[in-house]
């Protein structure tokens, strides 16, 4: 349904799951390949995220494909229930405090703090249901002079934030100190042991 609605028609009408107010709608990725650009960004109504978040958070993605129709009154109605929301809720990855689905992250320039950059993301790595690393695939001269592998796993925890216009993802370290932490290290020998074993 959502290909007959542009994001500018969307953008700040209320989002409604029956007669329950889950947020507002105020924009999307901004990404010149459709592909990349699957969800909208959904300011979440404090109530709605207390009671079905984990953790509550200020924006969270909205899969297009659930928006059904506008409502007579201006207000987007979707086609699946909050049980629904609440599932593709859990499926994201916490920057700061927002959540983001896959399609949100994949192909973003990954920067360190000093604004190296060192990639861009190439898919997520999940253990037990949960995303705990972005799969990154550095840059030549970056896998060069720090002699790293074709990819490697940048862990969810160590992400500050994501700029929207220039679709990156934004380290809370410096590189060289992130591939010291036991959680890169953790996470990278495991993805090395999956490849070997594939």
């Amino acid at each position: 349904m959502v290909e007959d609605y542009e994001i500018q028609e969307l953008i700040e009408r209320d989002v409604y799951v029956g007669e329950k107010l889950v947020g507002v709608i105020v924009g999307e990725r901004f990404h010149p390949r459709d592909e990349f650009v699957r969800s909208m960004r959904i300011q979440v109504d404090e109530g709605v995220a207390s009671e079905y978040m984990r953790k509550a958070a200020e924006c969270a993605p909205l899969a297009k494909e659930l928006v059904h129709s506008i409502r007579s009154d201006g207000c987007v109605r979707l086609s699946k229930s909050m049980r629904e929301l609440q599932r593709r809720w859990r499926n994201t990855v916490r920057i700061e405090n927002q959540l983001y689905a896959t399609d949100e992250l994949l192909d973003r320039a990954v920067l360190d703090n000093d604004g190296m950059d060192i990639g861009n993301v190439v898919d997520l790595v999940k253990i037990k249901r949960t995303y705990k690393g972005l799969l990154v695939k550095p840059h030549f001269m970056v896998r060069s002079r720090h002699n790293l592998p074709e990819e490697i796993v940048v862990p969810c925890g160590q992400l500050a934030r994501t700029t929207a216009r220039l679709d990156e993802v934004i380290l809370k370290c410096t590189f060289s100190r992130m591939m010291t932490l036991p959680s890169y290290l953790k996470l990278n020998e495991l993805h090395q042991d999956d490849r070997a074993v594939t």
